[in-house]
């Protein structure tokens, strides 16, 4: 059983920057990749970046990609999103979630099994 827990969240005006955390618990072999997605009202849960379980491997959706960077600290237990140039079209929940098999890194939603219970981000114009 794994527990995720998001924090950083918040209000940010337009071309500000967030750094999203996920600390991990119950769990703490860290051979799983970890990942950030995104629900946005009345829209379907997308991915936004993902991490491999040793920190080598990463990838983003097109529309974040040169503004935010995922990192993970396994000593900690813990998976970071910093946001940068944040946009409007940015505002949604945001969560993080773990790969439900070891050492693979996918982009897929149902891939995933564990999920935080979302932090919410709004970015002002």
């Amino acid at each position: 059983q794994v527990q995720l827990v998001e924090s950083g969240g918040g209000l940010v005006l337009t071309g500000g920057s967030l750094r999203l955390s996920c600390a991990a618990s119950g769990r703490t072999d860290s051979v799983y990749a970890m990942g950030w997605f995104r629900q946005a009202p009345g829209k379907d849960r997308e991915f936004v970046a993902t991490i491999s379980w040793n920190g080598r491997t990463t990838y983003y959706t097109g529309s974040v990609r040169g503004r935010f960077t995922i990192s993970r600290d396994n000593a900690l237990n813990t998976v970071y999103l910093q946001m940068n140039s944040l946009k409007p079209e940015d505002t949604a929940v945001y969560y993080c979630a773990a790969e439900s098999s070891p050492y693979r890194t996918t982009m897929t939603v149902g891939n995933y099994y564990y999920w935080g219970q979302g932090t919410q981000v709004t970015v002002s114009s």
